[in-house]
């Protein structure tokens, strides 16, 4: 046997070809189309999303109010936030989390009403959100609800992983007990003018992102963001397993609930 043969590389001979390195590309999955692997993260148009509803089961709850902020260029371009007829009662206990009554949403649009208009808004951007997977369920259900609405928007793609700074602030903030939106914007010093409201909740994930990204173990590229986002999720996914394998007696943490 040759020796390059016991050498490491991408080819049978070990060794890596000069001319055709422009060739070869990481495939990554979970990006949105519109955007390269090598583009910067912090160039990136993003849409930080945030949805109130009557409960934490997408499966039967409905959304009250949406938001999207949309960052781009450096600042933030637009905002808008619909209250949302959820064509059922609002149980007290959501009221009191978000403060949105019946009362408040009796006379306002339902979902599909508004659907085109929200789509619309999310279209061309990477979404974003504090615990970005629970957004989307919420809204993926309210369009199955409606059927053949149109799903474009890269917010409501399934092959594509919205930011998640709920993800990194379980990595960045792994010593803090709390890792929910409010307390990780207060150690931050990000304001929130009125918590469990879309717009405000939207606009703190985005700027806690935004804060994040300044940190060294935040990968530059949108590529390799996706990828370690991936990575250390699935280590928070396999530590909450070891958890629940350790302590069988005790009830689950109720991470979506306390942490969105």
């Amino acid at each position: 046997m040759s020796r390059n043969a016991d050498l490491p590389g991408c080819f049978p001979t070990g060794r890596h070809y000069p001319g055709i390195a422009h060739l070869l590309r990481v495939v990554v999955s979970g990006l949105c189309e519109e955007f390269t692997t090598d583009h910067a993260f912090s160039n990136l148009r993003l849409i930080s999303i945030d949805t109130e509803t009557t409960g934490r089961d997408p499966a039967v709850d409905r959304i009250v109010e949406i938001a999207c902020v949309v960052w781009e260029n450096g600042t933030v371009v637009a905002r808008s936030a619909w209250l949302v007829n959820p064509e059922r009662p609002i149980p007290k206990e959501a009221s009191d989390v978000h403060g949105i009554t019946d009362e408040e949403v009796k006379d306002k649009p339902t979902f599909a009403e508004i659907i085109d208009e929200v789509l619309e808004m999310m279209s061309g951007g990477v979404p974003l959100a504090h615990n970005a997977e629970y957004d989307r369920s919420v809204i993926s259900a309210e369009l199955a609800r409606i059927g053949g609405a149109r799903r474009d928007a890269p917010a409501v793609r399934k092959s594509v992983d919205g930011v998640d700074s709920l993800v990194w602030a379980r990595e960045l903030h792994k010593l803090e007990k709390s890792k929910a939106l409010g307390e990780v914007s207060q150690r931050l010093g990000i304001e929130i003018a009125q918590a469990h409201r879309a717009l405000h909740d939207a606009e703190a994930a985005l700027r806690v992102m935004l804060a994040f990204a300044s940190d060294v173990r935040v990968p530059r590229t949108y590529g390799a963001f996706i990828q370690e986002q991936r990575r250390l999720s699935r280590l928070h996914d396999d530590e909450r397993r070891l958890w629940k394998m350790r302590a069988p007696a005790s009830p689950a943490p109720a991470v979506a609930a306390a942490e969105a």
